[in-house]
């Protein structure tokens, strides 16, 4: 079976074998970790209506999902620190390849593909050198490793490709780990998270700090709207008082902004964004607040706070037409500012990832 799979992904790769589309898979709109209520797990293809347009099997918990811009093919990552990465055909569920990390590394459970979908790029941590690494892989040749270069930071959590060109940017969380401590943070006192730019060779762009004011403020996951403006969501390592902007948005060359809702809807984040993402015309941007219990939304061009949304246990948040897509660990989609509801017997993990 193996051989087998290894021949259809070079097959594929090399055109012998016509790959099928996203459309030929049931025209999913999303893609999600979950778990089932038989314990479980499996990454999920959501259509845009809400409803499952698959279902596949993972070996364990998974995290965060790629989807291939052309091909109906999505890596499956486990969550941190895990060191296992599935590659999948979404149109018959079976393993096309894994990825597994090198020695010393670990996945952050992201990914990102090359404009052409030839490369594949992962988070990784090399954890004796308390240093983040960008892992490339070739998706044209059965997802064989050609290397790695510097995140330019630590705790490389999300990558993510600014639209129409192979510059990517990192959000790199600035905490050190270590497998052998599971996930202590083993690092707070001197954390120092950034924003990096990288090209698809490794070359820095940008790198973009938040200040010392707010050096505990995690940068961890990122959304990048069509013109190229990069949201990132923020998750406080220091004391709960403090009330850090949870919020920042940033364009290539420019200055970060930092974004708070009023002081009452603020704290009740509890210092805490899980995910974020633009809504379908990038005209607002909004954070998750698993905590919470609330999903924040905001201006794109000013920053300035639009109003919030209950969601019990929200975490997955998404693009739709001109509002958004939730999840939460109840197994409920629910629409922002978009007419979406719908329940399923999952509990659905940290991120909605579109397609």
């Amino acid at each position: 079976m193996t051989s087998r799979r290894r021949f259809l992904a070079g097959a594929l790769a090399a055109g012998v074998v016509p790959a099928r589309s996203w459309a030929a898979v049931g025209d999913p709109s999303y893609l999600s970790a979950a778990r089932r209520s038989d314990g479980a797990y499996v990454l999920v293809g959501l259509r845009r209506d809400a409803t499952l347009a698959f279902e596949i099997t993972l070996p364990a918990r998974g995290h965060a999902a790629a989807a291939h811009p052309e091909r109906a093919e999505a890596v499956a990552f486990a969550r941190r620190p895990g060191t296992y990465a599935i590659v999948l055909d979404c149109s018959g569920g079976s393993i096309l390849a894994r990825l597994e990390a090198p020695r010393g590394r670990h996945f952050y459970g992201h990914g990102a593909f090359s404009k052409d979908g030839t490369r594949l790029y992962t988070t990784e941590n090399d954890y004796e050198g308390a240093a983040g690494m960008i892992g490339v892989w070739d998706a044209s040749n059965g997802y064989r490793r050609l290397g790695e270069f510097s995140s330019g930071g630590v705790g490389p959590h999300e990558v993510l490709r600014l639209p129409g060109q192979d510059v990517f940017v990192v959000a790199n969380g600035g905490i050190h780990t270590h497998p052998e401590s599971g996930r202590q943070k083993l690092n707070l006192r001197h954390m120092r998270p950034n924003l990096t730019y990288l090209d698809g060779d490794g070359a820095v762009a940008q790198r973009v700090q938040i200040g010392d004011d707010w050096h505990f403020n995690s940068i961890r996951h990122l959304a990048v709207n069509s013109t190229g403006q990069v949201g990132f969501a923020m998750q406080w390592q220091g004391d709960a008082w403090d009330a850090p902007p949870l919020l920042g948005l940033h364009r290539l060359g420019g200055k970060a902004r930092l974004c708070m809702a009023p002081e009452a809807e603020h704290l009740g984040m509890k210092g805490y964004a899980g995910s974020v993402a633009y809504c379908g015309s990038g005209m607002w941007i909004a954070i998750s607040g698993p905590r919470g219990g609330h999903v924040q939304r905001f201006s794109a061009m000013s920053g300035a706070y639009l109003g919030s949304v209950e969601a019990a246990d929200v975490c997955g948040i998404s693009g739709a037409g001109m509002g958004m897509v939730a999840t939460t660990g109840g197994g409920h989609v629910v629409g922002i500012q978009a007419s979406i509801t719908a329940h399923h017997p999952l509990a659905f993990d940290n991120h909605l990832v579109a397609i």
